[in-house]
C-alpha cells in the first residue's frame, strides 16, 4: 500500500515528493527537470523532511531521485556563478550549512537507505556518503563535478569509504565517474542491483530491517557512527567547508568561472572532456 503527498507532518514541499511504502517512507528528490539539481529550496525542504520523519512515517527511510537520475548535485546556477565581491565567511557558512544537512542524515534516529539510479554527481554523492546504507544501479554513474570550481568538499568524504589514493583518483580528473558495480568494488555503496529492481530491491532491505525494533536499530547505528567518529570522520567532514571556501577565492577558480560565464555550462562541460593530445616525446617517454 502506498500513500503519496507533497507534505509529511503538514509540511508542503515543493521540490519534494513523500512516499510511504510499508515499512520505508521515501523523500523522492523532484526536480526532474533540472536533473534533481540541489537547490537551495530543496535543500531546505530535504532538511525540514527529514527532521519530520524523525517521528513520523516508516521505522526506515528511503532517498531517491525521480525521472533519470538520483541528482546532478548542487544546482550549478547557484553555487557556479561569478561573483562580484566574494565573501568567504558567507561562503563557509552555506558550505558548511550544507554538510550539515547531510550530517542530519548520519545523526538520524532512523536508518536511512539511498537508491541511486542514472547519475549520482558532485553533492549528490555528499548525500549518499552519509546515509546508512547505498544501493546502486549496476549502470549508474557516480562521480566529481564536470567543471572544477572547488576543492576539499567532495572527494575528502570519500576517503573513508573508498580510501585516499581511490578519492585522489576520482577527485583529480574534472568529471571522474564510476560506474555502480565498481562503488561496490570500492566500499562505496554496498550493493549493486539492476535499474529495474532497485525499488524493489531496497525496500525488501527496509522490510527485513524494519523487523529489528527501532531503539535497537537506533543504537546500533549509533554505535558503529560512534567508532567512525573516533577516527576522525565528523571532523574531517566539517573540515572541508574552510577548504572549499579557501579555494574559491583562488585565480584558477575564478578564471574557471570567467570560462563558464563566456562559453556556458554545456560548452565547458564539453572542453573539460576533450582527451588531452600529448606531445609525440611525451608519448614515446610513457612507451
Amino acid at each position: 500500500m502506498t500513500a503519496i503527498a507533497d507534505t509529511v507532518a503538514g509540511t508542503c514541499y515543493a521540490n519534494l515528493r513523500i512516499e510511504h511504502r510499508g515499512p520505508i517512507s521515501w523523500i523522492v528528490l523532484n526536480r526532474p527537470d533540472k536533473a534533481n539539481s540541489l537547490s537551495n529550496e530543496m535543500l531546505d525542504e530535504f532538511s525540514a523532511a527529514l527532521a519530520a520523519l524523525a517521528t513520523d512515517g516508516g521505522p526506515i527511510i528511503g532517498i531517491r531521485g525521480a525521472g533519470k537520475g538520483f541528482s546532478a548535485g548542487y544546482d550549478i546556477g547557484q553555487v557556479g556563478k561569478v561573483v562580484a565581491q566574494p565573501d568567504p565567511v558567507a561562503d563557509r557558512e552555506r558550505l558548511a550549512r550544507n554538510v550539515n544537512r547531510f550530517l542530519a542524515i548520519w545523526d538520524h534516529p532512523k536508518p536511512v537507505i539511498a537508491a541511486v539510479h542514472g547519475y549520482c554527481i558532485a553533492g549528490a554523492t555528499q548525500m549518499c556518503v552519509f546515509t546508512d546504507v547505498t544501493l546502486v544501479a549496476r549502470n549508474a554513474k557516480i562521480g566529481e563535478p564536470a567543471i572544477p570550481l572547488g576543492g576539499g568538499y567532495i572527494a575528502p568524504l570519500w576517503a573513508p569509504l573508498v580510501g585516499p589514493k581511490r578519492a585522489k583518483e576520482l577527485a583529480f580528473i574534472p568529471g571522474n565517474s564510476i560506474d555502480g558495480t565498481t562503488a561496490v568494488e570500492w566500499g562505496w555503496a554496498n550493493h549493486a542491483v539492476a535499474e529495474e529492481d532497485l525499488i524493489a530491491e531496497t525496500e525488501a532491505l527496509a522490510a527485513r530491517m524494519a523487523r529489528t525494533p527501532s531503539d535497537i536499530l537506533r543504537i546500533k547505528k549509533l554505535s558503529i557512527n560512534k567508532t567512525m567518529e573516533a577516527m576522525g570522520v565528523r571532523t574531517a567532514a566539517q573540515g572541508g567547508a574552510e577548504m572549499d571556501a579557501l579555494l574559491h577565492l583562488s585565480p584558477s577558480v575564478a578564471e574557471v568561472r570567467k570560462f563558464v560565464a563566456d562559453v556556458g555550462l554545456k560548452a565547458a562541460i564539453a572542453a573539460y572532456r576533450e582527451p588531452v593530445a600529448l606531445p609525440d616525446h611525451a608519448v614515446a617517454e610513457q612507451l
